[in-house]
């Protein structure tokens, strides 16, 4: 976790593990065995490992197969290897890992100018046959929402197939009926390294043999999954969105009083994350003044931001280059406060007001 001192606002990054979680972890390390091995320590660990996927599976509100996996990204390859659909179509501005998966013959739609996806293009993608379809409920640089309900009502009359990735989504807002569903632990306060995958019907993936009934080889990690169930059985994050939408708001207005652009300010987001371009000032040198402020934001994708290069999510939905390279993401957690959204705003205007002065 960050020094008393500093400000995180990276929680779309990760999120640091809530103590229920690390107690969670702690415990099961204390009665760990391997739960696939047949003697009386094996059969506690996998009793203790069974009922932390019934807890996910209850909190969720997902009445269908749990895979529990190393996290999203394993879960978003396992189906896009193995979903028993021939074709693949695939949002832009999917999180990085989803579009490598689909692989570089996926059909590509077009998104509108709030990154929302263009469903009468998804209509015509779909009418060239069955197709397993990639879209993320949740933005991961913007926090665009997508209208998942009406895309899954699509797809499944088409006879395709949904993937939808709900890293952002999950313990935070109601998930879709999809037929794959990828789910992240430490997005929501619980441990890295772990995650499911929810699957309405088994019978669509093919199997790869070893554990999680033939779906997934490795050892299962009993103690990651505790703390995930401990994680979503606090409901901390789903809790906070009605203040935290609040929060965003306060936010949004006094960014556009200093010049600042919020992206996809008209679409449907989540109250978690928001992006912000400044005039006449670069993502880089935000980053760095205000981490020199004691303050952790970033400028998109933890898997992509250390290389600041052009967001390919903001490209994808029509944003100039010049403008991208002034966006940064401000992503909430369940504890964060008014304090720490004027705080930010203080450097924030700070910063604005020194590129003023630059350009004068």
């Amino acid at each position: 976790m960050s020094s008393p001192d500093r400000l995180y606002l990276d929680h779309a990054a990760t999120t640091p593990i809530l103590p229920e979680a690390r107690a969670a972890v702690a415990a099961a390390m204390e009665g760990w065995a391997n739960p696939s091995s047949p003697h009386a320590d094996g059969r506690r660990a996998r009793a203790g490992f069974e009922e932390a996927r019934r807890k996910i599976a209850d909190i969720l509100e997902w009445r269908h197969g749990v895979i529990l996996t190393s996290g999203a990204s394993e879960a978003v390859q396992i189906v896009a290897a193995r979903a028993k659909a021939e074709g693949r179509i695939v949002n832009p501005t999917e999180h990085d890992v989803v579009i490598a998966a689909m692989g570089e013959h996926a059909r590509i739609l077009p998104v509108s100018d709030d990154g929302v996806v263009d469903l009468g293009a998804l209509e015509r993608e779909l009418a060239a046959g069955p197709a397993l379809v990639a879209v993320q409920l949740v933005n991961n640089e913007t926090g665009v929402i997508q209208p998942i309900e009406r895309i899954q009502e699509m797809v499944r009359a088409a006879g395709s197939l949904l993937l939808a990735d709900c890293a952002q989504a999950a313990g935070k807002m109601p998930l879709p009926e999809a037929d794959f569903i990828a789910v992240s632990a430490h997005k929501f306060g619980g441990p890295p390294g772990v995650g499911a995958l929810l699957v309405r019907d088994l019978a669509a993936l093919q199997t790869s043999g070893g554990q999680e009934r033939g779906y997934r080889r490795g050892t299962e990690n009993w103690p990651a999954v505790a703390g995930m169930a401990a994680a979503l059985e606090t409901r901390r994050f789903a809790e906070a969105l009605p203040r935290l939408a609040s929060l965003r708001a306060e936010l949004e207005q006094e960014v556009a009083a200093s010049d600042g652009i919020a992206i996809a300010e008209s679409a449907p987001r989540i109250a978690t994350i928001g992006a912000y371009a400044m005039p006449g000032t670069a993502s880089a040198s935000q980053l760095v003044q205000l981490d020199l402020a004691g303050i952790s934001v970033s400028a998109g994708s933890a898997c992509s931001s250390g290389s600041m290069r052009s967001s390919r999510v903001l490209g994808a939905m029509g944003i100039s280059d010049e403008t991208a390279a002034r966006v940064i993401r401000v992503s909430f957690g369940p504890t964060t406060s008014a304090a720490d959204v004027e705080r930010f705003l203080v450097e924030w205007r700070r910063i604005r007001n020194r590129a003023k002065m630059a350009a004068a």
